[in-house]
């Protein structure tokens, strides 16, 4: 009767091990839908391009960042633009525009159609890259594992350092910027 005593206390630490285990392996990161390449034809702004894959293009919207955003001129009115917008538009241009690169897709923005993905330059992540590098903000509203903490660390690097964006003191999030131009207060 003794020797059972434990069993439950044994069965807890068991389970509470392998959940431990089974939520820090590959399995429970988020896994691309699918892989492809493509040449970058265009970069619309600093988080989202237009890629040729063979006789496709394709809408991308970069994973995970959210750059400030750009002036715009349209049919419809115009729409102000946010302080380093345009040198956000210009770092990813340089990077990637008119390169092959991989893509990585995540998910499907469902309102504007465009295919979510990590965009990769020679191995390199060109998301975190422009986070790295000041030109945009982790989105830590749709940051997964395992992405979030290095996109997170790597926004508060360039935060330390006052790279790109972060040169001004208190920088509006683009998501906050739209929000006002949605309202009509910009």
């Amino acid at each position: 009767m003794n020797r059972y005593k434990f069993l439950p206390r044994a069965a807890f630490f068991l389970l509470l091990a392998l959940m431990i285990c089974l939520s820090t392996t590959p399995a429970s990161a988020k896994q691309p839908l699918w892989v492809i390449e493509g040449v970058v034809e265009r970069v619309t702004d600093g988080d989202t391009i237009i890629v040729l894959t063979g006789a496709t293009k394709l809408k991308i919207r970069l994973y995970g960042i959210d750059a400030p955003e750009t002036e715009k001129n349209f049919a419809g009115g115009y729409k102000p633009g946010q302080p380093f917008g345009e040198e956000a538009f210009l770092a990813l241009k340089e990077k990637i525009a008119g390169r092959k690169v991989v893509i990585e897709a995540l998910d499907k923005d469902k309102r504007y159609h465009r295919e979510v993905a990590i965009i990769r330059y020679n191995g390199r992540d060109i998301n975190q890259e422009m986070v790295d590098e000041g030109w945009a903000w982790a989105y830590r509203q749709y940051l997964d594992r395992p992405y979030a903490s290095g996109y997170i660390g790597s926004e508060e690097g360039a935060r330390r350092a006052r790279r790109g964006l972060w040169q001004q003191n208190n920088p509006k999030p683009p998501w906050e910027f739209r929000k006002l131009i949605n309202k009509g207060d910009l």
